[in-house]
């Protein structure tokens, strides 16, 4: 059922970093997603809404990516500048990876960072609109009884490449 649910949002289409991913890596994600929804499936409500506010505030592969090559690039291009010009390397090898990942949604670092279980924005979602559905938080809709305006389900629906 759980990951009927997160199917249904078509997390695993389109999605560039797990195209770029071992199989074997992304069942391991998906498994520890499912896992986690059955879970809390089962848990008062209090739990869940913590859950929700937890995955809110979780770093995705992109973010993870962006602040560890800023920091690397950053890094290197001052100590360059204040202490040997070799680690001018540093930001000479981790700028170009970064275009690659900006290109091709791969760059050397996310195939270790997917072992990690950093999760892509997609991934991170799925779970938690599941955990949301399974909260309640769209039973208005389903009744009938529209909560959203037309323009947030229409761009939640882009964002999930159901459009």
């Amino acid at each position: 059922m759980a990951s009927q649910a997160m199917e249904s949002i078509g997390y695993r289409q389109h999605d560039r970093v797990r195209k770029h991913t071992a199989p074997a890596v992304n069942a391991k994600i998906d498994r520890k997603m499912e896992e986690s929804v059955i879970y809390y499936a089962t848990q008062p409500r209090e739990k869940l809404s913590q859950r929700i506010e937890a995955l809110e505030r979780e770093w995705d592969i992109e973010r993870v990516l962006e602040i560890s090559a800023s920091t690397l690039a950053f890094s290197g291009f001052m100590l360059g500048l204040t202490r040997n010009k070799s680690w001018f390397l540093v930001p000479g090898i981790v700028l170009p990876a970064l275009f690659m990942h900006a290109l091709q949604g791969w760059c050397p670092p996310v195939s270790l960072l997917r072992r990690m279980g950093i999760r892509t924005r997609r991934e991170i979602d799925a779970e938690k609109y599941t955990l949301k559905g399974l909260r309640g938080d769209f039973d208005a809709l389903i009744e009938g009884e529209p909560q959203f305006c037309e323009s947030e389900i229409s761009m939640t629906a882009v964002a999930f490449g159901e459009i």
